[in-house]
């Protein structure tokens, strides 16, 4: 019974979905600054993998998107994700929205952002 419960056991592992880790991987750590170059706290970033290198695929049920806030120091980590088109997008209260697609190919990558000021709205009516 039990060798039999070990190869019944054996065989649903061998059958479970490749992992995403025998792709290509990357951490990110997002910094976010204002242009005087101090740390943005509490900034909203989502991050979204696209499309990999490898056509990597995420496992069924494990999500392509990521959203955090950056910390006291303006630092935003990202788990492990599959390496290749990411979006990054940035909001932060009294700042402009950050919106890029970057290419990654390392294995870590820190992706530095300064977001600017928003800017002074204009009326056709004045």
């Amino acid at each position: 019974m039990r060798s039999l419960t070990a190869l019944a056991a054996f065989f649903c592992l061998a059958a479970w979905p490749a992992p995403a880790a025998e792709h290509p991987m990357t951490t990110l750590r997002v910094e976010v600054k204002d242009v005087g170059g101090k740390p943005i706290e509490r900034a909203s970033v989502k991050v979204r993998w696209l499309e990999g290198h490898s056509n990597a695929k995420l496992a069924k049920g494990t999500s392509n998107t990521w959203e955090l806030r950056t910390n006291q120091e303006g630092v935003a980590k990202i788990p492990p994700i599959p390496q290749g088109k990411i979006l990054i997008q940035v909001i932060a209260k009294g700042y402009q929205t950050f919106g890029q697609t970057y290419d990654i190919t390392e294995e870590e990558k820190t992706i530095q952002l300064t977001l600017n000021p928003p800017q002074p709205q204009y009326s056709a009516y004045q």
